[in-house]
């Protein structure tokens, strides 16, 4: 059975499942995927993600505002820890920090960031960190507000090996995406290999980043097989060891609830 760690799935499209999420969640199933981490980005789309995904045991929810949200409703940490007491919620964020999309005085992005560090270690669940061309700061700000208590899983990783030992000394996982398939991707496969087997997880951030060989296309989280195929080559691991790996560490990271 897999896992996928990281998922939009209020923003999949349903057209191949004639618009019915039940269907697609059928696929799911069928595909042999045990879970789903359903993430949020902003806090206007909040409360109908949770709508949708409310009904299956099988998903879980994070709450929090991606660093790149402009528009919406930035929160306070307190806001954060109310939505974040809901049970179904089992991590928060996505938050951190991304320079490539964000110019000018970015103190705002910071406190949002912090903010969420605070919330996470309030509730005593884990971060889910975005970071795009600030490691320095990502790695600088986690160690500032002591984010090592909860720890968490910097998502998508597209870093060195270097950051991502750092990531690891500050209590947090590895996850990767459909971007280790890419063939240009050699410095992310490098530490794929690196990455201790209790320590890394395997996730779509569908609809986004379609792995090999859907590149280009809406990804899904049924993809997260290719995802699992192209860590046990690196590996030198079977499929099934790495299912059972990432499942492992992603219930030792998590704690979602199963009832």
């Amino acid at each position: 059975m897999l896992i996928d760690s990281h998922c939009h799935l209020d923003r999949i499209d349903l057209k191949p499942y004639n618009d019915d999420f039940s269907l697609f969640m059928a696929e799911v199933k069928n595909q042999h995927i045990e879970h789903l981490l359903c993430i949020a980005i902003d806090l206007e789309a909040y409360p109908a993600m949770l709508d949708l995904v409310s009904p299956y045991k099988e998903i879980s929810v994070s709450v929090g505002v991606h660093p790149n949200e402009h528009d919406g409703k930035d929160p306070s940490a307190e806001e954060l820890i109310a939505l974040g007491s809901n049970g179904k919620v089992i991590a928060i964020g996505e938050t951190g920090l991304d320079y490539f999309r964000s110019e000018g005085d970015l103190s705002w992005q910071h406190q949002r960031f912090r903010n969420h560090i605070s919330a996470a270690k309030a509730l005593k669940k884990p971060l889910i960190i975005h970071t795009r061309e600030a490691k320095h700061d990502t790695l600088r700000i986690l160690r500032e507000e002591h984010a090592d208590e909860v720890g968490g899983v910097i998502h998508c990783f597209t870093e060195d090996w270097e950051f991502a030992k750092q990531a690891l000394d500050l209590n947090f996982y590895i996850s990767f995406s459909g971007i280790v398939t890419f063939n240009s991707a050699k410095e992310i496969q490098e530490v794929a290999k690196k990455v201790p087997s209790d320590r890394f997880l395997i996730e779509t951030d569908s609809p986004y980043l379609s792995p090999v060989p859907f590149r280009g296309r809406p990804n899904y989280p049924t993809y997260v097989r290719y995802v699992a195929e192209k860590i046990a080559g690196l590996k030198e691991i079977s499929v099934d060891a790495v299912a059972e790996l990432s499942t492992a560490n992603f219930y030792s990271l998590f704690k979602p609830s199963l009832g």
